[in-house]
């Protein structure tokens, strides 16, 4: 099996959550991070949005679209 080495951005996050002594410590860090990224999300999507890449049309045919994967039997 193959090492992978690890980033110092992931390395920050596992010692952060290493370093957590308690339940409510890790909550608050996932709590961090879940608003980090959908603060992220929210650029990311109103930059689509400004550009015209995401506009009412698109999110009208987004939502009839079936994206899941199918199962294979």
């Amino acid at each position: 099996m193959a090492l992978t080495t690890m980033n110092p951005a992931q390395m920050m996050v596992i010692e952060s959550f290493a370093g957590a002594s308690s339940e409510d410590e890790m909550k608050g860090l996932m709590k961090v991070l879940k608003k980090f990224y959908a603060e992220r999300l929210n650029k990311e999507l109103e930059r689509l949005w400004d550009n015209g890449t995401l506009n009412q049309e698109r999110l009208d045919v987004l939502r009839t679209q079936h994206l899941r994967t199918p199962y294979r039997s």
